[in-house]
This record gives C-alpha cells, structure tokens and sequence, in this order.
C-alpha cells in the first residue's frame, strides 16, 4: 500500500493530510504557521504519522505547497496551491469547473477543465478586506474569539451594510456601527456579506461556470457557503466537517498519488524493453 503526504504551509496555518491509494485521509493536522516554516511542517507530519500509527519511512512521497512550500527541505517535489487546490476539489467533486479558495490571507478563485487543471486563475488586491484576516479581526475588536464567530452568526437577525474597500476603512464602519448599539452578530453577518462580495468580484473575473467548490478555512462558517450559495443561484459544494480546510493538502497528497502511480509504470515499460 503506498502512501503520500500532502504539506500546505499556508500564510496563516500549515495543514498536512496522509492519504492511501484509495484516496482515503488515513490523518490530519492543522497548526499555526508561525515563522518556523520547516519546524512546524515537521512537527505536523511527525503527529499524523503518530495517529495512523505508521512509521516515516512508509511514507512514499511527500507533496510540499502553500506559500511556505520552499521551506520543506523534506519534500519529493513541490507545486503551487492553485495547483494542488484544483486537484483536491476535482478528486472531491468531479463535476468542479470553478474553485473559490478563502483563507486567512489569501483569496483565490479558479476555473478548471474536466481533468482538473487550472485554466483561469485571479487573487484578491493583497487586501486584508478580502481575507479571513478581517473577520477574525473584525471578531477580536467586539469580544469574540475566532471559535465563537460560528455561533455568533447563528444569531444574526439582518446583516448591516460593511462597504469599505480597505480592511482600515471597513474597521471604522465596524466601530460607527458599535457606538450606534448594532448587535455584534449583525456586525459579523456584515462582514460575511461584504467578503462575499469580493469573492463573487474575482468568480466574475475568472468567469467562473458551475459547478463551484467552496474552499478554505473561512468556508467552516455556514452563513459564508449559504451567502454565495444565494448569489451565484446555483448550488454549490462545499467539502464536509473540517475537510474543507484540509482541500488543498489533500489535493497535494493526491498528486503524490498520481506521481507515484507514472514512476511506476515508467519502471514497467522500462523493464519490458
């Protein structure tokens, strides 16, 4: 049985998944990126293969991505997270034709062909604003920790309008809003809004078409996926649980798969000649 591993050191958290033949995530691992790219990377992998109970040399490829993908000295080979995203959402969704990936820093959006392959691809203007990062921070400034926004969302009545293009002027709506005693989940449901907006801004520019795979650790929030759901008036796939933070790991681990699978049958045809 061989088995591959998947390494997305991302902006904001480095995430690794094993995955068999199959395609079944034999373990999982997320944790803070930090600035000790290559330790925690280590550290994550070393945890996986501690909960499926296997040993680091029956590992037979490691695939490296994400921003930090330079940083893991350990790698077989390494590919972008457009790449590695795509592949995971298709393996996931066969029928995917656009992916929208939303983390903590990044924003991506992405149109594939039928095998998976990236044939269209934009980024959000390297603006906290359409990040993550906002909502996060957004959360910390009422009270609330990252864990809570989920709950808080829940109670939300009607969103009030967040429009500021800057994450600095989107802030100060957020405090106008407070003094005028909005309700915190109402603030929160604005700032989904908002970023929703500019995920729809980039599905635009890469002219997306169905079906479409949501992405990324913002993703985990209901009110997000049901908010694009909404306005693109077209279903859309969302991985379950916490697998959808895990998408692009996995998309890694899975062209570590493939590449297994080539090295072999190169072997064969080599050996018949």
């Amino acid at each position: 049985m061989s088995i591959t591993a998947g390494i997305d050191v991302g902006s904001t958290y480095t995430k690794v998944v094993l995955v068999n033949e199959q395609g079944e995530i034999l373990a999982r691992e997320l944790r803070p990126t930090g600035f000790k790219l290559l330790q925690v990377a280590t550290s994550a992998l070393e945890h996986c293969l501690q909960q499926a109970g296997i040993k680091r040399e029956e590992v037979n490829y490691v695939v490296a991505t994400g921003i930090g993908r330079h940083q893991v000295t350990f790698k077989d080979v390494h590919v972008t997270d457009l790449t590695a995203s795509a592949r995971g959402a298709g393996y996931l969704f066969p029928g995917t034709r656009s992916v929208l990936d939303v983390g903590g820093q990044t924003m991506k959006a992405s149109r594939v062909d039928e095998n998976s392959k990236v044939s269209s691809f934009r980024l959000n203007d390297k603006c906290a604003a359409g990040t993550g990062a906002f909502l996060e921070k957004t959360a910390r400034y009422m009270g609330f920790a990252t864990e809570e926004i989920g709950p808080l969302l829940s109670t939300s009545r009607e969103p009030v309008p967040i429009s500021g293009v800057c994450a600095v002027f989107a802030e100060s709506e957020v405090i106008n809003h407070l003094s005028l005693g909005t309700p915190p989940a109402d603030i929160m449901l604005g700032a989904i809004t908002s970023l929703v907006e500019r995920c729809l801004q980039l599905l635009r520019r890469i002219k997306a078409e169905p079906e479409f795979t949501l992405i990324g650790g913002i993703l985990r929030f209901e009110a997000m996926a049901e908010s694009i759901d909404k306005q693109v008036d077209v279903k859309v796939n969302v991985p379950a649980d916490e697998i959808v933070q895990f998408v692009t790991a996995f998309g890694a681990a899975i062209l570590g798969q493939r590449r297994l699978k080539k090295i072999a049958e190169e072997h064969a045809l080599e050996a018949n000649i």
